[in-house]
């Protein structure tokens, strides 16, 4: 992945198809956009290269999977081995994203289960780890704003420097 990179308004325009519409293709998203299909292939090439379009998997909701039951943990792991409970927390199927963190707690996870018994039984698998010192779970009642990314990316200013007829002042 390379150094940050400056958007400008045919890379907005993109990234904003690409959410509105994740299953159209090279050509399509280029006519939404008004852009010719080779500058839509090259400015995904540069947006994957620098990492701001990190995948292309479905983002996936759990909860209508069958897996209702959601938390997070807090874990206060043994000093220096956050290599190992990475590796320990990868191994557990219902976590679904570890965080290193500053605070009293090192690492957040946020973990799902298809009941509160599955839930209790991820929470074990965590805690046999010899690498975790302490958790501390908090329950989720309801997702009230979910994952989003869009609105911290509107807040940059869109460099001025596209040579796309369709974006030019």
């Amino acid at each position: 992945m390379s150094a940050f990179v400056k958007l400008d308004e045919v890379d907005f325009a993109l990234i904003d198809a690409l959410h509105e519409y994740p299953q159209a293709g090279v050509l399509e998203t280029s006519r939404r956009i008004r852009v010719a299909r080779a500058t839509v292939q090259a400015r995904l090439r540069k947006l994957e290269e620098a990492g701001v379009i990190a995948s292309y998997e479905p983002h996936l909701d759990i909860a209508a999977a069958g897996f209702e039951v959601q938390a997070f943990a807090v874990l206060e792991t043994a000093q220096g081995a956050l290599e190992e409970v990475a590796e320990e927390l990868r191994a557990v199927p219902g976590v679904l994203e570890a965080f290193a963190t500053t605070g009293t707690g090192d690492v957040l996870c946020r973990i799902a289960a298809a009941s509160h018994k599955g839930l209790q039984r991820t929470l074990i698998d965590i805690a046999k780890s010899p690498f975790v010192v302490r958790s501390t779970s908090l329950m989720v009642l309801s997702v009230i704003v979910p994952y989003r990314s869009l609105p911290l990316l509107h807040t940059l200013d869109p460099s001025r420097s596209t040579k796309a007829p369709a974006y030019r002042k």
